[in-house]
């Protein structure tokens, strides 16, 4: 069999590239050969279709499971039906769980029972369990009961934590030794295996009921004396360890905050029930950030770019809808002063600018506080403290740039007054902004909701209408 290919972050795009001229070419020759008028036809068009199917299959061999996943992801749904038929049945469950959610569903409908549990019959319990929500019930009832006993209490543990505990990202693969064994005795039981867990860098030392001791690591493993026991080269504390009760996102910081490659998971006993790698980290963290750059823009879920139009009309709408509403709401501020901007036409030229950089303030705000919110470093009671921080930060900027703008409005129309409603009205929309900015991803927090979602479209709601108002209002105090 061939060995998947060593491939840099370059790489993968020109494979993506690769297999895209593949099929390009493919569909181009065989349209030839149906075209041409010759003997045994269609003899000739099967033995070009398989040659080109050949060469496909070589390539999807040679590349890792994680960059078949890209580039299914990167293939209109035809074509990608096409390729992921072409893929070894063996790698299908490998792929299935590196591909994103929408991606995986548009596959998972296009296998049948049969080959869905050989695919969800070669993982681990806890990638089955990733998987599992994915699956027809009767699929994972009938790999549930292919498991040993061993394994179906594993599946069934990785199932039962929530999706964003530590429980639902560790592992059961680990390694194990006792404190009364010499290092020559572990280094003759690690020769046993034919290969390590992935991210293997420390071993636990645990005593005959599996409570945690200590850990010894590969590397004082290696250089020390072979005749000492672990107990005498273990380290026992600190240990970093986490339970399955974890939050996942407090585990995922506490790796990049330690530069951790694995760490074990206990229970309330301190018996070891599995570890956590550097790799479920990572991956947490990019789901994270991912689903938060998705809410802020008013997504429900992941969407498959190639899906059909009326799967990404169902995403999409319903902050559409909002923004609906906000538009026209705004439009109705905008009707309340109409006879202002008939009067002083520079209005309308100049209340775009007002709103733009207030949301644009705003925006920068909540982008911030959400990402301090995420990595723990923002507590509900730190509302006032921060409150008060932004709205010095926007009246600096109020007064600098809503100066630099009024002296611009001067220049350009002639009127002082003019200038100084627009330095008035941008210090002011910013002011609004930074409240708004600080307010909406924090009492969303307080109130148990998703502090990201809808952020950028509630602020920019808020300050095109305040804006809008703002502006218009003192034009009509002081101009009119």
């Amino acid at each position: 069999m061939t060995e998947p290919e060593e491939l840099h972050a370059d790489d993968v795009q020109q494979h993506l590239k690769e297999v895209q001229d593949l099929l390009a070419r493919q569909k181009v020759v065989e349209g030839l050969v149906h075209r041409q008028d010759m003997p045994r036809h269609e003899l000739v068009e099967n033995l070009v279709h398989k040659q080109h199917e050949a060469g496909l299959r070589a390539k999807l061999d040679s590349l890792h499971p994680a960059d078949i996943a890209y580039i299914l992801e990167a293939l209109p749904r035809e074509e990608r039906l096409y390729v992921w038929d072409l893929v070894k049945a063996e790698r299908d469950g490998e792929i299935l769980l590196e591909v994103s959610d929408a991606v995986r569903e548009s596959l998972i409908e296009t296998m049948d029972p049969e080959e869905l549990k050989a695919a969800a019959g070669s993982l681990d319990a806890d990638e089955l369990a990733d998987l599992a929500p994915d699956l027809p019930p009767e699929v994972i009832e009938d790999v549930f009961q292919s498991l040993d006993s061993e394994g179906r209490e594993q599946l069934r543990a990785a199932m039962s934590y929530p999706e964003d505990s530590v429980g639902a990202l560790m592992d059961f693969d680990m390694v194990t030794v006792r404190d009364d064994v010499t290092l020559e005795v572990v280094l003759r039981y690690l020769r046993r295996f034919d290969e390590l867990p992935d991210h293997t860098d420390k071993l636990f030392v645990v005593d005959r009921e599996d409570h945690l001791e200590g850990i010894l690591t590969l590397e004082t493993l290696l250089i020390s004396d072979p005749e000492k026991t672990v107990a005498e080269v273990m380290r026992s504390e600190p240990v970093i360890s986490f339970t399955p009760e974890d939050e996942a996102d407090d585990a995922a910081q506490a790796f990049e905050r330690y530069d951790l490659v694995s760490a074990p998971v206990i229970d309330s006993e301190r018996r070891v029930i599995g570890r956590i790698t550097v790799a479920d980290a990572v991956d947490f963290i990019r789901e994270e950030s991912e689903a938060e750059i998705l809410s802020q823009a008013g997504l429900r879920e992941e969407e498959d770019i190639f899906a059909s139009v009326w799967s990404s009309v169902k995403n999409r709408w319903a902050w559409l809808a909002i923004n609906l509403v906000t538009a026209f709401v705004a439009s109705r501020v905008i009707g309340l002063f109409e006879e202002s901007i008939e009067k002083l036409v520079a209005l309308a030229a100049l209340m775009p600018i007002v709103a733009g950089i207030g949301g644009n303030s705003g925006n920068q705000t909540v982008t911030m506080i959400v990402r301090a919110i995420a990595m723990g470093q923002v507590e509900p009671s730190a509302m006032t403290r921060l409150l008060r921080k932004e709205l010095g930060v926007a009246l600096i900027n109020g007064v600098v740039w809503g100066g630099l703008l009024g002296v611009l409005a001067w220049w350009l129309y002639g009127n002082v007054d003019l200038g100084l409603v627009m330095t008035g009205a941008m210090t002011l929309n910013l002011l609004l902004a930074a409240c708004a900015g600080v307010l909406v991803p924090m009492l969303r927090q307080r109130l148990g909701a998703d502090p990201a979602l809808g952020g950028s479209v509630m602020i920019t709601a808020l300050t095109d209408s305040g804006g809008f108002f703002i502006f218009l209002g003192l034009a009509t105090l002081f101009l009119l």
